[in-house]
């Protein structure tokens, strides 16, 4: 029962987390995005801070899907 409650509690963790990094992407085309300034980076490039986020992103989204599959087909009852 406590492994329900602390996996479920990941899945929303972890969904909050992929909100975020979907959010922090750059935008592709000029909406919204064109008014925000990012002149800084953390990282040496773009490219490798787009990298990264995107890595982080699958990474997120794999626990997400996981946990989403483990916590509905009731493996753990």
């Amino acid at each position: 029962m406590t492994t329900n409650i602390i996996l479920s509690w990941a899945w929303v963790g972890s969904g909050l987390i992929l909100i975020l990094l979907v959010l922090l992407h750059s935008p592709k085309g000029d909406g919204m995005g064109g008014l925000a300034a990012s002149g800084s980076t953390m990282f040496g490039s773009a490219s490798s801070a787009e990298a990264s986020l995107n890595r982080a992103t699958w990474a997120c989204l794999s626990i997400f899907l996981s946990l989403a599959v483990i916590l509905s087909a009731g493996w753990l009852n």
